[in-house]
């Protein structure tokens, strides 16, 4: 059937809600393990149209592309968005060569009919229930950070390093990896290394956002005009927001912005931080911008040498979970290669002394991505060595520390590469978690170098 209206095309989506997709397929898909299953399904049995994979919209008439996509339930019984939202593969050799306009990522997902389906683990795919649609349209501001994510994404390409592209180069579009593994590879402009077969994409940060405001009703807040981002990109308004504070102390911070804090308190940095930007006592993950491009805060305190005094800690390690992912589903690779960080950066003009007070003053912000080089080597390098020594077995030794004992392991510390280390994070020497082969350690975590860090914000 052709649908001339957007009003049509709806109506007949909204005949979806509520239903499974077992109650929907009329043509016996669920039958067949085939990747794509639940979007062929809609295609045939609720639109009646064949299945395709054209370069242009897939309801050419209206211009408007169909997206068949998963959420899931939360503990706090929100949903989010339960992955990233593929698009069309970037074809290495052709696009780099378009305008934006032209490119085969406008030309096909200018307008997308977004179906909402649950997914739930413990049934079966034919169960899963649609949830909701909508007509999607990208928000002027939306579309500017786009256009700057897209022009980066090629301009990559055009310089040979197709294979050096990462989800963290972005905020909001993504170019990841599509393929069925590591053979899937391409030839690109401008080198003869071959690239691993990526796909424009929206990252599962933008597509939770959406997921937040249209099925939990949850009201975002933005700290970008449209005028402004058509002036300027959200890194260079960052800076320009932080710039006016270089060389004051937070307490100077949080007076100029008529702001009380305590300065020994958690809350002092993101409270600031908020003020700062114009949208004071709004919490850092209600900021729409970072919301939608995964941008996570990290204070870093330099000591007057320009080194932090502590390495920088991240999530603790479920090592039965370890064992049993692949590198690309690993806990480090997913938070290193799809993550911006916002490195808010203060620094102490005196030296440490045991028991005295020191202030600390603000230096500046990075917006920062891991390489995927670095990725690649340093940090898989500690992934296959976690993976050697769980497999062999964790050796564990208490040894006399101070007055009381410390556990000693074979993981990979503070020495391996000077990048990415093991150590425990933990409330004390009784905080343990079990080892794949039962014994007990001590919580660990995967901690970035205080060296690396400095490398970083020199």
């Amino acid at each position: 059937m052709d649908y001339k209206l957007e009003s049509e095309l709806k109506l007949k989506a909204d005949e979806a809600t509520g239903k499974t997709f077992k109650e929907i397929d009329k043509f016996g898909r669920l039958d067949k393990n085939t990747k794509g299953q639940l979007g062929h399904v809609i295609e045939e049995s609720l639109f009646g149209y064949a299945i395709n994979s054209t370069a242009g919209a897939d309801f050419v008439d209206l211009n408007v592309e169909l997206k068949v996509t998963p959420v899931k339930l939360n503990k706090n019984k929100t949903f989010s968005s339960k992955e990233r939202l593929v698009l069309n593969i970037i074809n290495y050799m052709t696009e780099p060569f378009l305008e934006f306009e032209a490119s085969s990522f406008w030309t096909k997902n200018q307008k997308l009919l977004i179906m909402f389906y649950l997914w739930l683990p413990e049934k079966s795919r034919g169960d899963y229930p649609i949830l909701k649609n909508i007509l999607y349209t990208y928000p002027e501001e939306d579309l500017e950070i786009i256009k700057n994510d897209w022009n980066k994404i090629v301009g990559k390409i055009r310089e040979g390093k197709a294979h050096e592209l990462s989800e963290g180069d972005t905020l909001y579009l993504g170019a990841c990896t599509k393929g069925v593994n590591k053979s899937s590879l391409r030839e690109q402009p401008a080198s003869d290394i071959k690239a691993m077969q990526r796909a424009f994409s929206l990252k599962t940060s933008y597509m939770t956002s959406l997921v937040r405001k249209e099925l939990n009703h949850e009201e975002l807040v933005s700290f970008a005009t449209i005028g402004q981002l058509k002036e300027k990109t959200l890194e260079e308004l960052l800076e320009e927001k932080f710039a006016p504070y270089s060389g004051k102390s937070l307490e100077q911070m949080a007076k100029s912005l008529k702001l009380s804090i305590n300065p020994e308190n958690k809350s002092a940095v993101p409270n600031v931080i908020s003020a700062l930007l114009g949208i004071k006592g709004t919490h850092l993950s209600k900021i729409e911008e970072f919301s939608k491009a995964n941008i996570q805060f990290k204070t870093i305190r330099l000591e007057p040498n320009g080194v932090p005094k502590e390495h920088m800690s991240f999530e603790n390690i479920d090592f039965q979970e370890w064992l049993d992912n692949d590198w690309e589903i690993n806990i480090m690779y997913r938070r290193f290669e799809k993550t911006k960080f916002l490195f808010v950066i203060f620094e102490y003009n005196e030296a440490y002394k045991k028991g005295k007070k020191r202030t600390l003053y603000f230096k500046g912000i990075k917006l920062w991505n891991m390489p995927l080089k670095t990725i690649e080597t340093d940090v898989k390098s500690v992934w296959e060595e976690v993976t050697r020594v769980l497999t062999e077995g964790v050796k564990l030794e208490s040894i006399k520390w101070g007055k009381g004992v410390k556990q000693k392991n074979n993981l990979p510390g503070a020495t391996y590469n000077q990048v990415v280390h093991i150590r425990p994070k933990a409330r004390d020497g009784q905080d343990k978690t079990y080892l794949p082969d039962g014994q007990m350690i001590t919580k660990q975590c995967y901690w970035l170098d205080k060296a690396y860090i400095a490398e970083i914000v020199k």
